[in-house]
């Protein structure tokens, strides 16, 4: 008899205990999911659109009259320097990052992120460094502008540490936006779906391939120039002391380049949203994908080589100077191509006058203006005559508020039911779009013509007699109207994220992947991933099922039998029910 085998032993699994669910703002800051990431992204760059727009106000209140003595100089400058520091880095950049960080992942067909730790390591630079800029305001608070001198910015002229503050928040910031576009090219180059090749690739996946880019190329220039800025004021260093060798032009070319970058980038990622919204709700296809996409390109490549347009009183070679308008003025080109493709795409289209296609036609009417009078500044005469003036830094600020806060609202409008699959409310967003464009018009005007006059950039106040008053009045109001549609719209985003109606993955009728996953997507973003076979892969899945509900034939039903006949007492061929 043999013995009886003993079964190998099996592991068990024991429980000793539920864990407690986590918090949702724990889940949210430890996920390395893209779309908490990006979420997170939009949040902080949108409570930044709100400090800006209260900041801005104060500044222009303090203009309002000739001779004001309501803000004193010192704090204006920090107001003034908080303001322009967090319109770039704390807002518009991370307005564009968060966008693309939620979109571009679902547009190419991807279940997630090449480097998810990466990407979530990006936010928290950006705002870490939001804290440090932030955190000054307890001790000293920077007085640097949007980028400090070199010369200004030694210790001997700034002994606090508000320039310290600013190097370490602003480096932050840029480190985070670095990580971003290292993560986001390799996604775009390994996660993309069977059959997307390039010439199928969404325009807005494009324009953001183009940003990532943009900031991998010029982001360290930016941080060379922090740290020789850093060694110089805190460790006898002479990058860019003169008596010493250094060259402090270096700085000035080295932040011109990022900047420029910055200012490339607010535009590209504005051709891209609107190369997305103005067919879908023209109901047609964009009129030519190729061509937009390469004025795209075109786009960040030559806004980036023309860096030194906001140099050209400074001690540069005067064929440095000309080239730099050449390179301008060829902006006309891309500029030119895309606008004819987008007004070819609306011409004859069945147009749905919905919310985001309001706000975007506003931005783009913005960003037109503000790009024709930074392309005037660019021809050297009128560069030198209104460089650090009103006029120019007004045309600048049209730019921002079509390209970064108008057309950042229209891609708000359009994506958010993916995010939240609620929708936005239409009448407030039409609302808004009304009182920032109208506010932004007036303001334009009336900076314009006080820079036409001689006023300043970044003047503390006027004095009486200088034919200076009704301008600064009418833009001071005009500002106010700014910032009251800047909060009405915020509102209206912060009231429909949890509030707003429900819709379903689709309610646009899009034609890029992105309306095909859920809303708001699963973890995984895609149950299945399609093939693409062309620049609309949305239209082609529809037509797909249309072709198979209209060849599909139902089943003839299967004969059935009579039934039997009810006789006698109701029984059936005259069994009356008994047992006999």
């Amino acid at each position: 008899m043999t013995p009886p085998t003993l079964a190998e032993p099996r592991p068990e699994l024991v429980t000793r205990g539920q864990s407690k669910p986590r918090y949702r703002w724990m889940e949210a800051a430890s996920s390395a999911d893209h779309k908490a990431v990006a979420k997170l992204y939009l949040g902080t760059s949108l409570t930044f659109l709100a400090v800006c727009a209260v900041l801005f106000a104060l500044t222009r209140l303090q203009l309002i009259v000739p001779d004001n003595t309501m803000i004193q100089p010192e704090i204006f400058n920090r107001l003034l320097s908080a303001l322009e520091v967090s319109v770039v880095f704390f807002f518009a950049i991370p307005l564009l990052l968060g966008l693309i960080g939620y979109i571009v992942p679902l547009q190419i067909g991807a279940r997630g992120v090449a480097l998810p730790t990466l990407n979530q390591l990006s936010y928290w630079l950006y705002a870490a460094g939001a804290f440090v800029f932030y955190a000054s305001f307890l001790w000293a608070v920077p007085e640097t502008s949007l980028a400090p001198s070199p010369g200004l910015a030694d210790v001997a002229y700034s002994p606090t540490h508000g320039v310290d503050a600013w190097i370490a928040g602003t480096g932050l910031a840029v480190l985070g936006f670095i990580c971003f576009a290292i993560n986001l090219l390799v996604t775009v180059r390994t996660q993309r779906a069977p059959g997307m090749v390039w010439r199928r690739t969404p325009i807005f996946t494009w324009a953001a391939t183009a940003i990532g880019w943009l900031l991998l190329v010029a982001g360290p220039a930016m941080l060379g120039a922090l740290t020789m800025l850093m060694v110089d004021r805190r460790f006898d260093g002479y990058f860019f002391d003169g008596l010493e060798g250094g060259d402090p032009l270096l700085y000035s070319q080295l932040v011109a380049f990022f900047f420029a970058a910055c200012h490339a980038a607010v535009i590209v990622g504005a051709a891209g949203v609107l190369s997305e919204i103005l067919p879908t709700f023209a109901r047609k296809p964009l009129f030519s994908h190729r061509a937009a996409a390469a004025s795209i390109v075109a786009l960040a490549v030559l806004g980036l080589l023309a860096w030194m347009q906001s140099l050209y009183t400074a001690p540069i070679a005067l064929g440095a100077v000309y080239a730099t308008m050449i390179v301008a003025l060829a902006l006309l080109v891309p500029v030119g191509v895309l606008l004819y493709v987008w007004i070819r795409t609306l011409w004859n289209g069945s147009i749905a006058y919905r919310a985001p296609l309001t706000l975007a036609a506003w931005g783009l009417a913005l960003l037109v203006l503000g790009l024709a009078g930074e392309l005037m500044t660019a021809v050297v005469p009128v560069g030198w005559q209104l460089e650090h003036t009103a006029a120019a830094q007004s045309d600048t600020i049209l730019v921002l508020l079509g390209g970064a806060v108008l057309i950042g609202f229209a891609a708000l409008h359009y994506w958010l039911p993916k995010v939240t699959g609620r929708a936005v409310g239409e009448g407030l967003g039409k609302l808004a779009a009304w009182l920032i464009a109208l506010g932004a018009l007036v303001f334009w005007v009336c900076m314009s013509l006080a820079g036409l006059e001689g006023q300043p950039v970044d003047v503390w106040r006027y004095f009486e007699g200088q034919g200076l008053n009704a301008y600064n009045l009418i833009a001071t109001l005009a500002a106010l109207v700014i910032g009251l549609g800047v909060l009405v719209e915020l509102g209206n985003l912060a009231y429909s994220y949890g509030n707003g109606r429900r819709v379903g993955p689709d309610p646009w009728g899009g034609s890029t992947l992105e309306w095909f996953a859920l809303s708001p997507p699963p973890p995984h973003n895609f149950d299945a991933v399609p093939d693409v076979r062309s620049a609309e892969p949305m239209r082609d899945i529809r037509e797909a099922v249309r072709a198979r509900q209209e060849a599909f034939v139902a089943p003839r039903p299967l004969p059935r039998s009579p039934e039997p006949a009810l006789t006698g007492d109701g029984g059936a061929d005259g069994y009356d029910g008994s047992l006999a």
